[in-house]
């Protein structure tokens, strides 16, 4: 059972400018990945406003340049999270003009997608939720531990703990399945930012996976509108459910807090939901650890070595 050991003024109907209100973060570098579109815009939007200059790395940058042109001190750069050499491109720039990184929100993500492979067979949700994700931050470490302190946040979602790591088929060769792909790739983003949290802590790195909570943006755009209406999400007319969701500004909250939060200074490695910690016990370290050997060997990448 999840338990809440954050006592904060913020809640489910917080938005992300609710968090930041009062906190200058001029001087800050931060980094949102998809901080164009959905929540990674109102995320963007957010850090702008309260002084960050925010770096995004986007897939489509003529896209991203138009989605954030009246929004002052933000940079766009393009990356592809499912290519490993566009990754370690980006953070060749990147470190060539930016010494330090203060914050690194692992926003962008696929979901429900058709069975797509990347560089060497990955399955796509693994590869471009997941491992691009792995790969950016370790390629971006010096960055990262240049800082007093840096936060990396991993955008996760709802946590369900019947979800698994298919270890013995984690790129689903064999029998692939839309949602156990999203839900296995959500899950890793969780114990990616737990093991990642362990190893950063020296070095004055800290790491928090969120879950924004329900909301409508461009994340469905793989999912039909029957679908959508058999799960309870809208009705036939496309109107969604009342109550249900909540607006990308609500849902861009609880990263922004864990991304900033000076509440949060002592803690690390936690899954935070509507402004809150709610699981701060030290569960899932061994699958941690074990995907964070996995995303070594497959990305040869690690910021111990």
């Amino acid at each position: 059972m999840s338990r809440d050991t954050t006592h904060t003024r913020f809640g489910a109907h917080s938005t992300a400018g609710d968090v930041l209100a009062g906190l200058d973060l001029t001087g800050k570098t931060a980094l949102v990945t998809g901080g164009y579109s959905g929540l990674g815009l109102a995320t963007t939007r957010a850090l702008a406003r309260a002084g960050a200059r925010v770096v995004v790395p986007a897939l489509r940058p003529d896209a991203a340049r138009q989605a954030l042109a009246d929004v002052a001190g933000v940079e766009v750069d393009q990356l592809d999270l499912a290519d490993l050499t566009s990754v370690r491109a980006f953070a060749v720039r990147f470190l060539r003009s930016h010494p330090a990184l203060d914050i690194l929100i692992a926003n962008a993500g696929i979901m429900a997608c058709p069975e797509t492979r990347v560089g060497p067979g990955w399955e796509g949700h693994f590869a471009v939720n997941h491992l691009g994700h792995y790969a950016l931050t370790n390629l971006l470490w010096p960055a990262l531990t240049a800082p007093d302190t840096a936060r990396v946040v991993s955008v996760a979602s709802g946590r369900n703990p019947a979800w698994r790591i298919r270890w013995d088929d984690v790129q689903f060769q064999r029998g692939y399945d839309k949602w156990e792909a999203y839900t296995q790739s959500k899950l890793a983003n969780i114990l990616f930012a737990r093991h990642l949290d362990l190893l950063g802590r020296p070095h004055r790195v800290r790491a928090f996976s969120t879950n924004p909570g329900w909301i409508l943006t461009p994340l469905q755009r793989h999912l039909a509108a029957e679908e959508m209406v058999a799960a309870g999400w809208i009705d036939a007319e496309g109107a969604p459910t009342p109550g249900l969701f909540k607006t990308v500004e609500q849902g861009a909250a609880t990263q922004v807090w864990a991304a900033t939060s000076p509440q949060l200074d002592a803690n690390g490695g936690d899954y935070c939901v509507d402004c809150r910690i709610t699981d701060g016990s030290p569960t899932d370290r061994g699958e941690a650890a074990r995907l964070w050997a996995l995303s070594a060997d497959l990305t040869g990448l690690d910021l111990l070595r």
